[in-house]
């Protein structure tokens, strides 16, 4: 029996056009309920039956292109509201960027932006604010395209790349830093502005067969990556069974980077220590040796459950709810042990594009002090000759560099070079350390990091 299609309250009203509804519905959890855009968006296209592959395909770049350009669409929009910004209702305010964002990003022509803008306005707010929409989105159509409007908008050189990229100043600033200048930086945000490709990672199923069941490609560092062009990955059937599943290639390097770690001594325990959602345990499983035990925690029940599926079916595996800072294991109980941090994001700013808004600098320093205690957490944990691997999925030079340089003063800790474990991947090195970039590799922008306990 097919389910009864469900529809959203306003479109109970007159017809509205699907694909730009689901769009603003995805703007208003992120801004009202702090969703992520990426677990609300396919949600919402499941319960939709009534939306075709076409209208899917739509919604999801308007709703994740306008999360994306939210600073420039609201430097816009600044300019034609009286009032500030944050006096709007946020539901006016999320409709004014979903519209302006068809106007100067996607070449919709004017007419069909504000027209649909203003119905969804009408039905979803009120004809009272239908009639702001329409005088503001008329003015923004005049003004031109996003090239037209930089350059109204002015500013100097750092404010228009941040504004031409879709990047808060701060972000533009943190990955100059990390990039050594400024040679590679807009190229760098540029991809990072994009939206990025599916990659699958084949865990328990052979790679070839995976690339021949989605129609995708075989990635090009990691060898069990699958870079898919389209699609819905949740409908491939080794997906579903869970032998496959969507991982991004860097992170799958950064999972490798454990498993090819030299090792001195007895190999039989590894540790993820911060497993959830368990991505990087469930690669673990499949990659480890034969005899080694794997144990993910995860301060956070829930993750931890998350972790607990991820694995399921894994013979020797052991899943904790536990704080890597209070670990409940005895210290130097395991020979490898993967730190992948809690960190600001920003190397996922692709697949995450609300983050780069709702992240601060203020973030930063808060999650410094809990990643320099989970390292020492973490070496703690290994046993003298083996081996930590610290991870975060972001470049900012605080949360990677500076944290690991802290481990790395210790006299009873030892830095191993990253690059020569990956020598098909090039430009990685930084320093002996390790960073994955958008526009060099195609991945998330992960740093990776190799310790040892010396004694």
């Amino acid at each position: 029996m097919t389910p009864p299609r469900k529809r959203h309250p306003a479109a109970r009203k007159r017809p509205l056009d699907g694909a730009r509804l689901t769009a603003y519905d995805v703007l208003d959890g992120v801004t009202s309920r702090d969703a992520y855009a990426n677990l609300l968006l396919p949600q919402l296209l499941r319960e939709r039956f009534e939306l075709d592959e076409r209208d899917a395909a739509f919604a999801t770049q308007l709703a994740y292109g306008t999360l994306r350009a939210r600073g420039t669409l609201d430097a816009i929009l600044t300019t034609l509201v009286s009032r500030p910004l944050a006096d709007l209702d946020p539901r006016v305010l999320d409709l004014l960027r979903l519209g302006t964002h068809q106007l100067i990003d996607l070449r919709v022509p004017s007419h069909a932006a504000v027209d649909t803008t203003v119905d969804l306005t009408r039905a979803i707010v009120g004809t009272g604010a239908s009639g702001l929409v329409n005088a503001v989105l008329r003015k923004v159509a005049t003004g031109g395209d996003r090239a037209a409007w930089l350059t109204t908008l002015g500013g100097d050189d750092e404010q228009r790349l941040a504004l031409a990229t879709n990047h808060p100043r701060w972000i533009v600033d943190a990955w100059r830093d990390a990039l050594g200048g400024d040679e590679e930086l807009e190229p760098a945000l540029a991809a990072d502005d994009a939206a990025p490709e599916v990659h699958l990672v084949a865990r328990r199923t052979d790679r070839a067969a995976l690339v021949e069941e989605s129609g995708g490609e075989a990635g090009p560092w990691s060898p069990y990556a699958v870079r898919l062009h389209g699609g819905d990955p949740g409908r491939l059937a080794s997906v579903r069974s869970g032998v496959a599943a969507v991982q991004d290639e860097g992170s799958q390097l950064a999972g490798l980077l454990l498993a090819r770690a030299p090792m001195e001594g007895r190999d039989e325990a590894w540790l993820d220590m911060c497993a959830g959602p368990g991505g990087k345990a469930g690669l673990l499983a499949a990659v480890r040796p034969e005899g080694v035990r794997l144990t993910a925690a995860d301060r956070a029940p829930h993750r931890a459950e998350l972790v607990r599926s991820a694995l399921a079916g894994e013979a020797d595996v052991e899943v904790l709810a536990a704080d890597g800072r209070e670990a409940p294991w005895a210290a130097g109980s395991f020979d490898r042990v993967l730190l992948d941090a809690p960190c600001t994001g920003l190397g996922a700013l692709r697949r995450r594009p609300e983050v780069r808004w709702r992240r601060t600098e203020a973030d930063v320093a808060p999650l410094v002090e809990l990643q320099l205690e989970l390292l020492a957490g973490a070496l703690a944990s290994v046993r003298p000759g083996g081996v930590v691997a610290y991870v975060t999925c972001s470049p900012h030079t605080e949360e990677t560099v500076a944290v690991v340089d802290v481990a790395a003063a210790r006299d009873d800790v030892e830095v191993l070079p990253v690059a020569p474990l990956f020598p098909e991947v090039p430009g990685i090195a930084r320093g002996d350390y390790a960073q994955l970039w958008p526009h060099r590799h195609g991945t998330d922008a992960m740093f990776m990091a190799l310790l040892r306990r010396t004694r």
